[in-house]
């Protein structure tokens, strides 16, 4: 398998017979038919990606990419471009978020260093691979180049590869001062909205702050002018981090890994990985609604139903990890209550 094209590789649909069986389980569980809602399709859809009736919602596995992004110089961030640095190092000492949600689920964490500013390697356990030192701007030229587009998909794949192969289950999250303009400029390039529908606040810009951002992402996108390739749109609009968070999801669905998509930035990297290879599609469960307002026209794209809506708009993959409770339950259910035959319960007349 080439580097190159690794991505394209035809993936494997879930298996539908086993999701099949796992509603015809469900309809036998001591219940009426449908009353656990949303938690008994969710079950089958799992049955399905896993190929057994009786669905596991563990081990699960989370990584985390983090990135600096040129364009930060552009000051359409509330936060310093440092922050990104600092925040690999609270993830660390687990002090995150994430860390404390990935701990909660008993989850394997992974820290990846997929391209900051900081020139110093970072103590272990994060995974300290950069791809670069932070992306270049893509208001002036293209954030990546195309071999260090390709470098960031394979560090996502290996990722997968080398740390997250016996989870069921995994999370991409992400962190990187700048990166919900880099997201708001891919999705508006890839044809999901425009500039003004999906510049939001990130980490809270005033409606000044944001009309700059939208600016910023316009005039980008007049420099780089129609695209309709999504590898070179990721190059020229991308970073490190979003671009390894594809390859990280394109990797796991070729596993038959379930991935659970967290909000915007995510999504904007799961869209990234769909249009990369259309198949990834089947493998994902997409976490919540973020605050984002362009996370909602990203969902919509991906003819995605978000399992949470709780105004969050933190990113790290801590609203994938909230959501992973809902799956944890949607399995302990389908694989833990009686059946009506077992628990001697009379069934319907």
């Amino acid at each position: 398998m080439q580097d190159k094209d690794w991505f394209t590789h035809s993936i494997p649909l879930p298996d539908q017979k086993s999701g099949k069986a796992a509603l015809e389980r469900q309809a036998t569980l001591t219940k009426p038919v449908g009353s656990l809602g949303k938690l008994e399709t969710l079950a089958a859809h799992l049955a399905a990606m896993q190929g057994a009736i009786r669905p596991q919602s563990s081990p699960l596995g989370i990584a985390v990419f983090t990135g600096d992004h040129g364009v930060a110089k552009e000051g359409i961030s509330a936060f310093p471009q440092e922050v990104t640095e600092q925040m690999v190092l609270n993830f660390l000492s687990g002090g995150a978020a994430i860390s404390v949600l990935a701990k909660r689920a008993k989850a394997q964490l992974c820290i990846v260093n997929a391209g900051t500013t900081r020139r110093d390697a970072y103590p272990e356990p994060v995974i300290d691979r950069p791809v670069g030192y932070g992306t270049r701007n893509f208001l002036e030229e293209s954030a990546m180049t195309m071999e260090e587009t390709l470098t960031a998909l394979v560090l996502g794949r290996s990722v997968m590869d080398e740390y997250l192969t016996q989870c069921q289950i995994v999370i991409g999250g992400e962190m990187g001062i700048g990166n919900t303009t880099c997201a708001s400029a891919l999705a508006a390039a890839l044809g999901v909205a425009t500039a003004s529908d999906l510049a939001g606040p990130g980490t809270g810009l005033d409606e000044q702050g944001v009309s700059h951002k939208q600016s910023v992402i316009e005039k980008s996108l007049a420099r780089i002018g129609s695209q309709s390739d999504p590898l070179r749109i990721l190059t020229e609009l991308g970073g490190y981090e979003v671009a390894a968070l594809a390859g990280f999801y394109i990797r796991a669905s070729m596993l038959g890994v379930t991935v659970i998509v967290d909000g915007f930035i995510s999504s904007v990297a799961a869209m990234v990985a769909c249009k990369l290879n259309p198949d990834t599609r089947a493998w994902m469960l997409f976490a919540h609604t973020s605050q984002e307002p362009g996370h909602s026209r990203v969902l919509q794209a991906l003819q995605a139903e978000p399992l949470l809506s709780l105004g969050m708009r933190l990113g790290e993959g801590s609203g994938a990890a909230v959501a992973y409770d809902l799956i944890d339950a949607a399995c302990e259910l389908h694989n833990k209550m009686a059946t009506f035959g077992e628990a001697g319960v009379s069934d319907r007349v």
